[in-house]
């Protein structure tokens, strides 16, 4: 077995592995650290996979996206609670929908104690579309609210995050436009 030479300065040297050439401890220090700094990168990212919310991932089906056009619907929502807006809320709606009567009872219900429900966002976390046609989506949804104010004379009052919620919902092409023609809860979460 080769021994370093006793009379050469071992200091800050150290052989490589067939023992006829020695690095620099710096340039092997970088080695390592380059190695340890691109393994944390890459467990970082799997775990900031695994935990972050992700965009639900639903299959466009001839040009019908049920995200996109669940996420529209939802602003609009958001719009016409923001005003008060009673007859934009039912135009979001396919006429004689309960889910309508519900949602437009609750708008008035905010309204007759002069309080607005300001920056309305949903956060969908999951997303399955059941069927799909021209004129009509079924789709399984997984969302819940995010983000809303009350406002009114002298009062803003933040509401409470939303715990997630799952639901079908099916929307159905009117004038051009997603409607919503039914809401069923209490459905299997969305995978």
């Amino acid at each position: 077995m080769d021994e370093p030479r006793t009379d050469a300065p071992s200091r800050g040297k150290v052989w490589d592995m067939d023992r006829t050439r020695v690095l620099p401890r710096a340039l092997l220090a970088m080695l390592v650290l380059s190695a340890v700094v691109t393994a944390t990168v890459v467990l970082l990212g799997l775990a900031a996979r695994r935990v972050a919310p992700q965009r639900p991932v639903v299959a466009t089906v001839a040009g019908r996206d049920p995200v996109a056009a669940l996420r529209a619907w939802d602003r609009r929502r958001a719009e016409a609670w923001a005003h008060g807006d009673l007859r934009a809320l039912r135009d979001l709606y396919v006429p004689g929908s309960a889910a309508c009567r519900r949602d437009v009872a609750m708008l008035a219900a905010w309204s007759d104690r002069g309080l607005r429900v300001r920056g309305m966002r949903m956060q969908l976390l999951a997303a399955e579309l059941r069927t799909s046609s021209e004129r009509r989506l079924e789709v399984v949804v997984t969302d819940r609210l995010a983000h809303a104010v009350a406002v009114g004379r002298g009062t803003r009052v933040p509401l409470p995050r939303d715990a997630p919620s799952t639901r079908t919902v099916v929307l159905r092409r009117l004038a051009g436009e997603w409607r919503v023609a039914l809401v069923r809860d209490g459905d299997q979460p969305a995978r």
